[in-house]
C-alpha cells in the first residue's frame, strides 16, 4: 500500500504542476500580440460601424433627400427635351456622378472612421506581419470541416441566430406601431411619403444597431475572458520562462560566486603592495598605497567589514605591512570610498598624518 502510494503522489504533484492555472506573464501577452494573437470581437466591429452609418444617415438624410429630389427633377426635365442630344446625356451623367460622391462619401467616410476606431478601441496600435503570413493548414479541407463542425462555430451559428431574432423583433415593433400610417401613404405626395419610409428605415437600423452594440460589449468581454484563459501558464511554464529570461539561478549563483573569489583574489594580490592598513580596529579595515611620482592622491587599494577586515590585517601583517588603529578615519574611508577610489580631498591631512607616521616609523624619510 505504501509503495502505490509513493507512486500515486508524484504523478498526481506532475499532475498538477502541468495544469495551466496561473495567469500569462507579460513576456507572454508580449510574444501573443507580436503573432497577431489579441483579445478581439468581430461583433463590436459590425455592430460600431453599423451604429455609426445609421447615425451618419439620420443626420445627412435631409441633405440627401433633397439633392435626390432636385436631380430627379432635373433628369424629367432633361428627359422630356425633343432635342435629347449626346452631349446633354453625358452632362446627365457627370451631374449623376456628382451627385452619387456627394451622397455616398460622408457615409462612406464615417463608417470607414468607424471601423478603424473600433479595431484601436480594442487592441491599440497593432501590426503583425505572421497575422498575414501564409499558412498552408488554413486552406487543408479536413482541418477547415473541423473548424466547421466545432464549438466555436455552433456558438457563433447560436450568436447570429440570436442577432437575427432581436432584428426581427424591431423591424416587427416600429412596422406594427406605424401600421395604420402605411394606407394613407396612397394619399400622400413623393415627398411625403419618401420621408416617412426613411424615417422608418433608420429608426429601425438605430434601434437595431443599439442591440447589437450592446450584444458586442458582452462578445468583446467575452473574448478577453477566453482569450485569458487561452494564455494561462503552469507552474513550470512560468519557471522555464524565468529561466529563458533572468538565466538559471543556479548558473547565476555560480558566476557570482566566482566573480567574488577573483574579486577577492585580486584585492588580497594588492593587500602586500599598499603601505597601511587602517584599521578601526576588528570592524573596518582600509588598505592604502601612495606612489608620489604616479599618484595625485592615496588610494584604496582594499576594504573590507569583519571577517574580511580580519583576513586583510593578517595577510597584511604576514607581508610587514604597518596596521594603524584610527577608528574615524577607517570608518569616514570604509563608508565614502570604494576600490580603487583616491582618498576625498577632506581626508587628505587625516590620511597624510598616518602616511607620515608610517614613513617615519620605515626610516623613509628623516
Amino acid at each position: 500500500m505504501q509503495d502505490y502510494t509513493r507512486k500515486i503522489i508524484p504523478l498526481n504533484l506532475q499532475l498538477f504542476a502541468g495544469e495551466k492555472t496561473e495567469e500569462a506573464t507579460p513576456r507572454r501577452r508580449q510574444q501573443a500580440r507580436s503573432k497577431g494573437q489579441v483579445a478581439k470581437s468581430q461583433e463590436f466591429n459590425s455592430a460600431l460601424v453599423l451604429l455609426t452609418g445609421f447615425a451618419a444617415l439620420s443626420w445627412f438624410f435631409p441633405f440627401m433627400y433633397s439633392q435626390i429630389v432636385a436631380y430627379t427633377r432635373l433628369m424629367l426635365s432633361t428627359l422630356s427635351r425633343e432635342d435629347l442630344t449626346i452631349g446633354a446625356i453625358i452632362a446627365l451623367f457627370q451631374q449623376m456622378t456628382v451627385i452619387g460622391a456627394k451622397l455616398l462619401l460622408p457615409l462612406l467616410g464615417t463608417t470607414l472612421i468607424a471601423g478603424m476606431a473600433a479595431n484601436y478601441l480594442q487592441v491599440g496600435m497593432m501590426f503583425s506581419t505572421e497575422a498575414i503570413s501564409v499558412n498552408l493548414s488554413r486552406i487543408n479541407p479536413i482541418e477547415g470541416l473541423k473548424r466547421l463542425f466545432s464549438t466555436r462555430s455552433l456558438v457563433e451559428l447560436g450568436k447570429s441566430l440570436f442577432k437575427v431574432t432581436l432584428v426581427g423583433i424591431v423591424v416587427y415593433r416600429i412596422i406594427r406601431d406605424n401600421f395604420d400610417v402605411f394606407p394613407k401613404m396612397l394619399d400622400m405626395d413623393l415627398r411625403a411619403s419618401g420621408a416617412f419610409l426613411g424615417g422608418i428605415i433608420i429608426k429601425i437600423g438605430l434601434q437595431s444597431a443599439v442591440l447589437l452594440m450592446i450584444l458586442a460589449i458582452i462578445d468583446f468581454k467575452y473574448q478577453q475572458w477566453e482569450f485569458n484563459k487561452s494564455l494561462k501558464m503552469s507552474k513550470e511554464e512560468i519557471k522555464e520562462e524565468y529561466k529563458q529570461t533572468e538565466g538559471n539561478p543556479q548558473i547565476k549563483s555560480k558566476i557570482r560566486e566566482k566573480m567574488h573569489r577573483m574579486s577577492m583574489r585580486r584585492i588580497m594580490q594588492e593587500i602586500p603592495k599598499a603601505d597601511v592598513v587602517i584599521t578601526n580596529p576588528t570592524h573596518f579595515a582600509v588598505a592604502l598605497r601612495y606612489d608620489g611620482e604616479t599618484m595625485a592622491a592615496p588610494k584604496v587599494v582594499a576594504k573590507g567589514q569583519d571577517n574580511l577586515a580580519l583576513k586583510i590585517k593578517e595577510i597584511a601583517k604576514e607581508h610587514g605591512v604597518v596596521t594603524v588603529e584610527n577608528k574615524p578615519l577607517a570608518q569616514a574611508l570604509y563608508k565614502g570610498t570604494e576600490i580603487g577610489d583616491s582618498v576625498p580631498p577632506e581626508l587628505f591631512q587625516a590620511v597624510a598624518e598616518v602616511l607620515a607616521f608610517v614613513y617615519r616609523l620605515k626610516g623613509k624619510i628623516k
